[in-house]
């Protein structure tokens, strides 16, 4: 930790200690050297051709569709509720007769 704070507040690192650094990280000192942030944004960014990402946004149904199925869902419950509190009521009805 010691030796990156030291390599971070230096102005220029020598030539040994940016190959040693390299060959920690398996890379080449020049391409330490070259290290650019945009380049590695640009490169990712344009990595995707098909409009596809590392993770899938696009919906694999339609969620309109499903709110009217659970709508549905939801109505035939409710109808079948009334139904059987309906006959709750009519025999409770018989009973006091």
């Amino acid at each position: 930790m010691f030796l990156t704070l030291i390599l971070e507040q230096s102005e220029e690192i020598e030539d040994s200690t940016l190959e040693k650094v390299a060959k920690v990280l398996g890379l080449s000192a020049e391409a330490i050297k070259n290290f650019n942030e945009e380049t590695v944004f640009n490169i990712i960014g344009n990595t995707y051709l098909d409009n596809s990402a590392s993770l899938n946004f696009q919906c694999t149904f339609n969620p309109l569709e499903k709110l009217m199925q659970a709508l549905d869902a939801n109505k035939e419950l409710y109808e079948r509720l009334s139904a059987s509190e309906r006959e709750k009521v009519e025999i409770l009805k018989g009973n006091n007769a």
